[in-house]
Order: C-alpha cells, then structure tokens, then sequence
C-alpha cells in the first residue's frame, strides 16, 4: 500500500476501505460451481482497480456449510470446497504485494456439531470433562423432558438440542452450533492459539462474529423479554476475554472489528476501549431508513458514541446477512430488520439504485472506516431465490415465512456474456443467478463511465488522493429540511439531497464528484448526493 497522503491516519483502520468477500461467491477459479480462493487471487486486479485498503473474508474454514461457514469444524483448516491451506497463504501475499490487507472471520460463540470438541463431548457423557467445554445441562420437568431454560434462538426456534442420554446442550443459533463455554480457560487458549495462527500467516485483522455473545450468565437463568440485559449478551466477564485478545493482536500489529448489536451507546463503547476491539460496527447506519432526520442523528450518535474512547468509526450499508442497499432503498419501508423480510416485498429498483449511489457518497465522506460488500460496488439488487433452492437456515427456521439471507449471496455477474455470467465456466453457481443478472456484469459496467461501478472506482480514487476524507472532524451545514451537508478539513463538502424536490448546492469552487447529474440551473435533485470543494 502506499504511504498515507497527510490527511490520512498513520494506522490504516482508522480510514480504510474494506470489502466484504464471501468466498462461495466471488468468483469460482476451477468451474465446479462455487467460489474458492483461486476465484479470488485471480481477481485480485479487480480489487486494487476498485482502490479497496483490505479485503475481509468471511469464514473459509473447514465446514459443513450448514450456516455459510459460520460452523466452524476446524479453525486452521481451509474448506477443500475454498482450496488448501497454501492457497490461503498465496493469496495474502499476494494481496499484500498489491497493497491490499487481509481481515478474517473468526466464530468463537460456537463451533460446528462436527467439531472434534463437540463430538468427543458426545461420546463422554453426562459429567464429563469434554462437556465442560460447552453448556450441557440436564432437563426440566419430571423425566428431563423440558429445555433448561427459556432463552430466545437468534435464529428462529428452540435454543436446545437433547442428546440421547438425556442431556441437553445450548445452541444459540441452528443445533448444527453448539454453544462453547468461555467460562472454561481451555476455551480462551484455543482461541489465542487460533488468533497467533492467522496472524503468524500475515493476515492484518480478524472480524469478531457475533462479539457480544460469547460468555453467558452461568447460572444460565430464564430471560422475560423486556426486563434487562438478557443473560446471553453483553455480559461484562466478556471484556476479560477482549482484552487478552488485544494483547495477541498487539504483538501482531493487528486489528479487530467486532460484530456488536447492542442498543446501548455506553454499553458499546465499552468495547472500543484502547486496551479492547479497535473497532465495531455500524449497525445503526445500516438498519436506518433513507430520512434526513433519521440519518443525521445516526451519525451524531455513532461519533457521540465513539467519541469518549477514541475508536473510529465504522460505517456500511450492507453485508451477506442483510437485504442489498438497491432493494431495500426502493421499497416502502426503507429501513431492516430481520422481522420485516417477507416473500414479494415489492420494490422501485429504479428508486433503489439511486439513492443507494447517493448513499455510496454520504457514507464514503463519513469520518472513520468504510465496508463495502461484493456486488454493493455493482448496484446488485437482492435475488428472488426459487424455494426449492434456498439453502439458508433462517429460512427454514422461520417455517418458510422468512425468505432468508441467499438473496444477498449469489454469485457475482462477471461477463455479461459468458456461462455463469463469468462467475464459473463448467458448472452451474451453487446459487441460481436472475437472468438479467448480465447487465449487472464487471465488464459491461467498466465501458459505462456512469455505471454503479465507475462512480464507486471514481468515488475511492477521490478519498484516497484528496484531502478532507477518513478520519477526522465533521461540522454539520444548514442545508434545509430533506438535505444533509457537512464539511470535512481541507474545505471538504459533501451534500446529500433527500427532499423531494431540488436544492441549492452551498457556493463551491469544484464539484469533485455527484451520484447523479445536476438539474439544468446547477441544482442538486432528490436522492442525489455530491462532493465539493469549497
């Protein structure tokens, strides 16, 4: 990477431009149907055209695939479906060499029920030292036959699998995740071992799934929604564990970025304290419809909440486990939640498209770090997945309601023109693919110089040469109902028109870039967003 210009930060997290690639998906290097990593390493130009700081992989680990890698049998493995191992390390390097770093995924709430831990845990029995790696416990009721407790599944259904020898264990999520316990210190070894092995391989950073949920409350007590913190989240014996994490990292020179949901802004940056995560993210940004109002007081309340412990921001629109930013941008309801997602939710692509160019600008001027996810880059909308071939669990766990998360996941459009839409020559994608998802392809964008891709090429061009972008101060403009504004250092303007009717750009030297064209008299029109420079 190159040296940073002087308005960027010295420690390259604080300002980067991350993109989110879900292996399975990218790119299939050997035609069987699903992405690997030499998918990847072949696209690697890709990604340093696009001007992308590091690339965070979601889990390439050995696994059953039940919840997309997120159950994790071996975490030093790398799943024969992905490649080997010295595929992994080639593509670091490689990477490396093009200035782009590597963040990886790690899953220490639970791990695979193919796990060698969970499966001797199995074959043990009742008592025994391998179950205390984990949350067995025995039934309620008068023969076991009831779940030791009440809790709630993060998915939909039951939070406990009964073995057969009577006893139970807790999975927050599908039963194929056993739950570990991180009360137990052979738990937190094996992780720290975990975290020096991807290090030792060169990775710069580590994305912490489901980072609020680790330790438990151990009396594993009933939880009545509504009546304080749940038992299950954000307990404070977690901390313990982030800052021994912090320490590995720190002999490393790496970073994490932590997956915390949690609707208490104190509470929060509890885990962005120097000696803990360097960084969290956004989920308020994400979950927040296309309002003025609503947005302006997402970001004061990001920057408040970071505020006190120095940690940057984080800020993306969406991921694999959300609605894509053109789909949900052009429906009714704006905003996500998991609970709204329903079949034939009808939507203005049109519309989607954009606001979700004019978001790409707010939130690329935004003070701190920047997520991209694949295809967010291409203006994919989400994908209608046929029944019959959805593989992800929410959906079968909702009993059909909840189309699931494979929407946001199908495979990338490549060439227009090609089999699989350039994804993979010999077999058909593991996820089906629209039949206009051509026009959505890499190659077809490049030659349109107003494509979703040339403005994003465009846009990261523009934070990483001009001065004013990443890190640092934010000063809010009157701009009038409907219309975000603020100025960044340098004389830096971004303006973010979500009136419905045209406004006024602020007196402005250049216009450095706009998400759309200006009205005839040099209005800025609804959902179109501009940067200047004053």
């Amino acid at each position: 990477m190159a040296a940073p210009t002087p308005h960027r930060s010295a420690d390259w997290w604080r300002d980067a431009v991350i993109y989110q690639v879900y292996p399975r998906s990218f790119a299939d290097g050997d035609g069987d149907g699903t992405g690997d990593l030499a998918g990847v390493r072949a696209r690697l130009p890709y990604l340093a055209e696009l001007g992308v700081d590091a690339v965070w992989f979601t889990p390439w680990y050995l696994s059953p695939l039940v919840d997309g890698g997120y159950d994790v049998a071996d975490y030093r493995t790398i799943d024969p479906a992905f490649g080997t191992l010295a595929d992994a390390e080639k593509l670091i390097a490689e990477a490396r060499a093009l200035g782009i770093r590597t963040v990886v995924d790690i899953v220490p709430n639970h791990v695979s029920d193919q796990h060698p831990w969970f499966r001797a845990a199995l074959a043990a029995g009742p008592g025994s030292p391998e179950r205390e790696l984990f949350h067995f416990r025995p039934g309620r009721g008068e023969a076991g036959e009831l779940p030791p407790n009440d809790w709630p599944s993060q998915f939909s259904g039951t939070t406990w699998t009964r073995v057969p020898d009577g006893e139970w264990y807790l999975h927050l999520f599908t039963p194929e995740q056993p739950d570990l316990n991180w009360d137990h210190p052979a738990v937190r070894a094996e992780h720290e071992d975990i975290l020096r092995f991807w290090f030792e391989r060169g990775v710069a950073g580590v994305r912490i799934d489901s980072a609020a949920l680790l330790v438990k409350d151990p009396a594993l007590p009933d939880y009545e929604e509504g009546t304080g913190r749940p038992p299950f989240i954000d307990q404070d014996a977690l901390h313990d564990v982030y800052r021994s994490w912090r320490a590995v990292a720190d002999e490393y020179g790496g970073v994490f970025v932590g997956e915390v949901w949690l609707p208490d802004a104190e509470r929060f940056a509890r885990y962005l304290r120097p000696d803990e995560l360097h960084t969290a993210f956004n989920f308020n940004f994400l979950t927040c419809p296309w309002d003025a109002g609503r947005l302006r007081r997402s970001i004061d309340g990001t920057l408040a909440e970071h505020a006190p412990v120095g940690a940057p921001a984080t800020w993306v629109l969406c991921n694999h486990d959300v609605t894509r930013t053109v789909t949900r941008y052009g429906r009714a309801d704006t905003a996500f939640d998991f609970a709204t997602k329903r079949f034939g939710t009808p939507t203005d692509l049109v519309l989607g498209a954009r606001r979700a160019r004019a978001a790409a600008l707010l939130s690329l001027a935004l003070p701190g770090s920047v997520y991209l996810y694949q295809g967010e880059e291409l203006g994919l909308p989400e994908a209608d997945i046929p029944r019959d071939r959805i593989k992800d669990p929410m959906h079968f766990r909702s009993g059909g309601t909840d189309p699931g998360r494979d929407g946001c996941r199908v495979p990338l459009p490549w060439e227009a023109g090609a089999p699989s839409h350039g994804f993979g020559a010999r077999s058909e994608p593991w996820l089906p693919q629209p039949a206009d998802w051509g026009e959505y392809a890499v190659d077809r964008q490049s030659a349109d110089p107003d494509s979703m891709l040339s403005l994003y090429r465009a846009a990261l061009r523009l934070r990483r040469g001009e001065p004013g972008f990443g890190d640092g101060p934010l000063t809010w403009l009157d701009a009038g109902d409907g219309v975000l504004a603020f100025r960044r250092t340098h004389g830096l303007v971004c303006v973010v028109n979500l009136a419905g009717a045209p406004a006024v750009l602020p007196p402005h030297e250049r216009l450095l870039l706009a998400s759309g064209p200006l009205g005839a008299d040099g209005t800025l029109p609804a959902d179109t967003a501009v940067w200047l420079r004053t």
